[in-house]
């Protein structure tokens, strides 16, 4: 390795790494940052959905020094009294539980809202939060719909909050550290990125109409999404399967290496998208596919693909989830964890730099454990010194919207043919009236 790409390699990984120094971000200056709510002082927090991996983060929130839970907002009365107790148990205070998390946003002291909401409720909370004053730390995928990720990038450039996406492998650092090598040239140019997803989803039958349980506030938990029924199969887990309010596996485990694959090729918009796929594996309510292979191709001679296998757990390429960068003169693999493994052209190891911490990439609530951490150390240092954000809310939306793109592929049933310069589905009547959603009246997002 020569010096220059040793130390390519050594600054990029620090950047990540050593997430208590950084560059101030852009529109503010050094001395601005006193005006920051939360800056340099305790950070006050409220948590928005806190039901399985909402209170995964609070507890990781919680441990953080000078970091005060504040308030746990969720629709299920259930989910507010267990975080609570698990806050406690931690030798925290015992935040306050609402129901509605804008009420939370009307405390001045409140520095920032973590959003662990249901994907239709990811981008109209945090457009709400920005416009009250406060900073967000937003799970992914960051919205529901490609309008909605543009209205996140203008709230944030409008009201000058720090938005951090929850695309925590930008800040594991050996990951990171394989992005340096990936880019200094260790395989020669990268011209293409294979990533999958592999699971053993059950199915979830055929919902029937029933009461609305007396623990849950269903009004609110729909929310911007237009009015539907209450089915027994369809909270807490299993809306993701329904477009109403979820975005399928393409975006709730496709985004994370989707976000990898566009790192690591340094790449933005891309040129055409294709998807081919379906609900194959059981009859039942379930909308979105669960197996699906979206293409992705981009103007500089690069590709990538995402595979998802929702009902069919055999690992690709010997695991559950990852990613594969093929180059000029050999590949270069990410898999769950904070690890990566590098090959020459005839596929012999030649670097293989190893985890010190396993990750379950089947858990529900918390994947990624301890280095969950690191992206919040993050998110905080970016409040308190301006840090740079390792996963800004510009670079979540062009992540966010590749995978959306594959998905509107699969909905219309062809091509998409993209503008390169904003990621804009060009001359498409059929898929345009996918880049939005229709929302409840009163409840649509507006910045």
């Amino acid at each position: 390795m020569t010096n220059s790409r040793r130390e390519f390699i050594k600054k990029s990984a620090a950047g990540v790494a050593a997430v208590s120094i950084g560059g101030v971000l852009p529109g503010f200056s050094a001395k601005s940052y006193s005006s920051v709510l939360g800056a340099n002082d305790k950070i006050f927090v409220a948590m928005m959905g806190v039901n399985s991996r909402g209170k995964a983060l609070a507890g990781s929130f919680a441990q953080q020094e000078n970091v005060e839970i504040l308030y746990v907002c969720d629709v299920d009365s259930r989910a507010e009294a267990t975080c609570s107790d698990a806050i406690e148990k931690l030798g925290k205070k015992r935040p306050k539980a609402y129901s509605d998390f804008r009420k939370a946003l009307e405390d001045k002291q409140l520095t920032a809202l973590v959003v662990a909401a249901p994907d239709h409720w990811h981008a109209p909370a945090a457009i709400l939060a920005s416009k009250a004053g406060k900073n967000v730390y937003l799970e992914k995928p960051c919205s529901h719909n490609p309008h909605e990720g543009e209205l996140l990038v203008a709230a944030a450039q409008k009201y000058r909050n720090i938005i951090q996406m929850g695309n925590q492998r930008r800040s594991f650092p050996n990951v990171a550290a394989g992005i340096a090598e990936l880019k200094s040239g260790i395989i020669g140019r990268p011209y293409f990125a294979k990533t999958w997803y592999t699971n053993n989803r059950p199915s979830i039958g055929t919902g029937k109409e029933v009461p609305v349980p007396s623990w849950l506030n269903y009004e609110l938990w729909q929310g911007p999404a237009p009015r539907k029924p209450f089915k027994d199969n369809l909270i807490h887990y299993n809306w993701h399967w329904f477009w109403n309010w979820g975005t399928g596996e393409a975006l709730n485990n496709g985004t994370h290496y989707a976000d990898l694959a566009r790192w690591g090729l340094g790449v933005d918009y891309p040129v055409k998208v294709t998807s081919a796929g379906g609900r194959y594996r059981y009859k039942d309510d379930w909308e979105t596919p669960d197996t699906q292979v979206i293409s992705i191709e981009f103007d500089n001679g690069t590709a990538m693909t995402w595979e998802g296998v929702s009902c069919n757990g055999r690992p690709i390429e010997g695991s559950m989830v990852g990613v594969v960068f093929a180059g000029e003169n050999g590949s270069l693999r990410i898999d769950a964890g904070n690890a990566y493994t590098v090959y020459d052209i005839q596929g012999k190891v030649i670097k293989d730099v190893k985890a010190e911490t396993a990750i379950d990439s089947r858990n529900l609530s918390n994947p990624s454990g301890g280095l969950d951490a690191v992206h919040i150390v993050n998110f905080l240092d970016a409040i308190r010194k301006g840090t740079k954000l390792n996963a800004d809310i510009t670079s979540g939306h062009k992540s966010t919207l590749l995978v959306q793109l594959g998905n509107i592929a699969q909905r219309t049933g062809h091509t998409l043919n993209i503008d390169p310069s904003n990621g804009h589905i060009l001359n498409d009547p059929d898929a345009q009236k996918l880049w939005s959603r229709e929302y409840e009246k009163g409840w649509e997002p507006v910045i």
